[in-house]
């Protein structure tokens, strides 16, 4: 006698789409090839395995080419009365990874130099080692925002995370770096450990992983577990909200900047970021919809405070305080993030959410390329001066007149101001989510908070054009160095010139 399966269960049989989960997998791939290479590779040899990890991001890179204008799902579990997928290369998918590919390439071409200088000040890193660990990261992040269950958005979540961690404290011999690597470290597993808890119970009241099941059962939740269901949406947040830097989830980010390479901090600052809006977005808009009056005045309540704690700790920023430029561009990152969390919110109160996260989007992208800019230039005053102090940005112009005008550029795109309009247009969309939504108090907080920022944004950059004290200090310029300021200038002056590319995200449809 033959048994039939019932057609109410779902088949476990998956097919997997190579093509779209070629960007992460290449990532990875790239990465193993750093490690094993890494024991054949001569000590005098180890640059060439930067180089690999470079071409192996802009091959990830590429392979989203072919996904553009397809949406493509895998890993699936087929039921009689619907698909539930673990991995969706959307929109949204395709624009994060973007994002996430980009940064962690220009964070690669900053890293070239920091290891080569590392080298000749007889304090070298282990390369094969480095490389590995920010390709892995790079894999995890890119993951994220294609997870559709929150068993990988998790395990995504914590590929991208722990080598961040160890990158962070690479330096050997560097109490900072350790003891940065150490507050990173255990505030982060606090913080998955939270959010492991509220994912648990989650799929007790729903009984699914899967983001579009956990949607449509927290609808028709028994009212005996409605507490738990509540419970654990907040506490699911708390994880999330800890990797976007949000105040009260912060305290981490100042020493830990200060404490990493200056290329880890600008990858932490931008795809760390990116990897914890992502999931943000994931877990409130597609898997939460149904709790908005939850997460919607909660977010809104982290926006307010987030922008504002990070914006006064940057103005109080001492210019002749060592790592004082290090310091206020974590501080700024933290306001920014504020800037970032507003649509998110506004999302729980807008008749089309896909817009506000749009917004969100349009942000980011901007933030993401002068940001990077913002921590290249930074990097070349470090291969001179590596006390970092904003006091050493004095008279840049008169020396390096086109990084000058360039960081000028930069912190000008973060004010707002033009000649910085992609920066302009992005606050004018974030700030119309909030007006849009009704959040009117929401959008008056944002608002105070542009005018204290354009305080410490327009400080810097007049400092990079006043009189040198003494005698111009000549600041060394590498290849990958150049290369990473370039790109993001150009990327910056393009935006600026033609806004309409990253704001037509707003109005387009983001999710499959």
């Amino acid at each position: 006698m033959i048994a039939v399966a019932a057609p109410s269960v779902a088949s476990l049989v998956q097919n997997v789409d190579w093509a779209a989960i070629a960007p992460p997998t290449i990532a990875a791939v790239v990465a193993l090839v750093v490690l094993v290479a890494d024991l054949f590779v001569g000590e005098g040899r180890k640059a060439v395995l930067g180089w690999v990890s470079v071409a192996g991001l802009a091959a990830a890179g590429l392979s989203l080419i072919p996904l553009v204008g397809d949406e493509r799902s895998t890993f699936c579990l087929k039921g009689v009365s619907y698909d539930a997928c673990s991995y969706t290369a959307d929109r949204f998918t395709l624009v994060v990874q973007f994002l996430v590919l980009a940064g962690a390439l220009l964070t690669a071409l900053l890293s070239i130099s920091t290891l080569k200088d590392a080298e000749h000040a007889k304090k070298p890193y282990p390369e094969g080692e480095f490389w590995f660990l920010l390709l892995s990261s790079a894999a995890g992040a890119a993951l994220l925002p294609a997870s559709r269950d929150l068993a990988t958005l998790v395990v995504a979540l914590e590929v991208a995370s722990l080598p961040a961690f160890a990158l962070v404290g690479l330096k050997q011999g560097d109490k900072r770096s350790s003891d940065a690597a150490l507050k990173f470290f255990l505030s982060s597993v606090t913080a998955t450990a939270v959010t492991l808890l509220g994912v648990s119970f989650v799929y007790a009241t729903t009984g699914s992983l899967h983001l579009t099941r956990v949607a449509s059962r927290l609808t028709h939740v028994d009212g005996q577990f409605h507490t738990l269901a509540q419970a654990g949406v907040a506490l699911t947040l708390v994880g999330f909200a800890f990797k976007t830097a949000a105040v009260p989830f912060h305290f981490w980010v100042p020493d830990t900047y200060v404490g990493a390479p200056l290329p880890i901090a600008a990858y932490l600052s931008v795809i760390g970021k990116a990897v914890g809006f992502s999931g943000l977005i994931l877990v409130t808009v597609v898997a939460f919809p149904s709790y908005a009056d939850v997460w919607g005045p909660a977010l809104a309540a982290l926006a307010a405070l987030t922008m504002t704690v990070g914006n006064v700790a940057a103005l109080r920023q001492q210019a002749t305080r060592a790592y004082s430029a290090v310091r206020l561009l974590a501080w700024s990152s933290v306001g920014q993030a504020g800037y970032l969390l507003v649509p998110i919110a506004a999302a729980a109160y807008a008749d089309d959410p896909q817009k506000s996260i749009g917004s969100t989007l349009a942000y980011a992208l901007m933030y993401a390329a002068v940001n990077l800019g913002a921590f290249a230039v930074a990097a070349l005053v470090a291969r001179t001066k590596p006390l970092n102090r904003l006091s050493d940005y004095r008279g840049l112009y008169a020396s390096r007149p086109l990084a000058a005008l360039v960081l000028g550029f930069f912190l000008l795109c973060l004010a707002g101001l033009p000649p910085g309009v992609i920066g302009l247009f992005a606050k004018v969309t974030v700030f119309s989510a909030a007006v849009d939504a009704g959040l009117g108090w929401l959008a008056v907080v944002m608002a105070v908070n542009v005018v204290i920022a354009l305080f410490y944004y327009l400080q810097w950059t007049a400092t990079l054009f006043r009189a040198p004290e003494g005698e111009p200090t000549a600041y060394r310029f590498s290849a990958p160095l150049t290369a990473a300021i370039g790109v993001t200038a150009v990327v910056g002056v393009a935006l600026s010139g033609a806004p309409q590319l990253i704001l037509r995200f707003v109005e387009s449809g983001l999710f499959s």
